[in-house]
């Protein structure tokens, strides 16, 4: 099973912290916000993991190195200095994900979903199961929708947030042009082919988009971890 994590985006928002910083590398309670991600994918039996960088991406390998220290293997996806987003991103890097499916993560939210059970919840007939949200104050009218057979749906009465978080067969990114290319237009098109599922989680969830989102959350994890 392998796993991509998003780590190429510029943090604008995230300024000044990320003009030394990739935004994954930034510490929440202590620990850079990546560590996060890797413990969570070993502890789900992932053992390769890419990821792919841009902005000061230099310092994610020279940070992370192998993934040994993390019981995983990790492989790099060098996007330079700009960035491909997130399509044109996981375009580049499938030939280092291979031929099944597998699970990508935005490196800028935090989580506590069971990364165990993404990978069975991808149908035969699917191309890609996305793991949508309730809508946090900053993004209050949504994303997608969900049928009531659990298909997602670019347009609904009731719309969650993508979580960033999803399950992709190869496949899905046949129709991508190399290059800089956004996701959601494709997940719109592949929508409209009854060929993405979507469950609604509602555990633990955070997009860490800001500098106060990020002091918010690392206090909150400092509180329970001396409760």
């Amino acid at each position: 099973m392998k796993a991509m994590i998003l780590a190429a985006g510029r943090g604008e928002r995230m300024r000044p912290l990320t003009d030394l910083l990739p935004k994954p590398l930034l510490p929440v309670a202590g620990k850079a916000l990546i560590h996060y991600h890797l413990e969570a994918l070993r502890d789900a039996a992932v053992q390769e993991i890419v990821i792919n960088h841009a902005w000061l991406g230099h310092l994610l390998p020279q940070h992370l190195g192998s993934g040994q220290q993390f019981g995983v293997k990790i492989r790099y996806s060098d996007e330079g200095a700009e960035g491909l987003e997130t399509a044109g991103g996981i375009k580049k890097a499938l030939p280092l994900l291979g031929n099944e499916p597998f699970m990508v993560i935005n490196g800028d939210v935090f989580s506590d979903y069971p990364y165990q059970q993404l990978m069975d919840k991808l149908a035969p007939d699917s191309l890609a199961h996305l793991v949508l949200v309730p809508n946090p104050q900053q993004h209050p009218h949504g994303d997608f929708g969900i049928s009531a057979t659990g298909l997602a749906l670019a347009e609904a009465e009731q719309c969650f947030t993508f979580s960033g978080i999803a399950v992709y067969r190869p496949e899905f990114f046949s129709a991508v042009p190399e290059g800089k290319q956004k996701l959601a237009p494709y997940l719109r098109q592949a929508m409209a082919q009854h060929q993405v599922t979507a469950e609604l989680y509602q555990g633990v969830w955070h997009d860490i988009g800001t500098v106060q989102r990020l002091t918010e959350l690392s206090e909150q994890l400092e509180s329970e971890h001396v409760g």
